[in-house]
């Protein structure tokens, strides 16, 4: 598990994204790049997966159509998805990759994908958090 660690640590140094946070024993890192929208942006190193994770919002009253928009809105994205936490309470960015054959694309991908989101449907998930 160590070399997966490591080499995702490579890959975001490479990419220039700042780790807040690192926790070998834990396998995780926390990762802000203010320019892009990303705020303690988890990224769990769980073999054979890699698990980012983003807190976006948090839903008070959840409704029907609300839960249909963050679908809807789920076809747009290129990498990951929106998904209700455990508690049906925050909403998140979650991506999930396979650990073995990772690559610096792909991560980087997965990154931006979360950076394209923010920025195209920006109001849109503002108006969910106020909901």
């Amino acid at each position: 598990m160590i070399e997966n660690f490591l080499k995702v640590k490579e890959y975001l140094t490479e990419l220039s994204l700042p780790i807040s946070q690192e926790n070998e024993a834990d396998h995780y890192f926390v990762i802000n790049d203010d320019d892009n929208g990303i705020q303690n942006m988890a990224i769990y190193v769980e073999d054979p997966i890699v698990v980012i994770e983003q807190f976006l919002f948090e839903v008070k009253k959840p409704t029907t159509e609300m839960l249909i928009d963050i679908l809807k809105k789920n076809r747009d994205i290129i990498h990951g998805a929106m998904v209700l936490d455990g508690t049906g309470q925050k909403v998140l960015f979650r991506d999930t990759l396979q650990s073995e054959n990772l690559d610096l694309n792909e991560l980087e991908a997965s990154i931006n994908a979360l950076s394209m989101l923010l920025s195209e449907y920006s109001e849109q998930i503002i108006a969910m958090a106020k909901a």
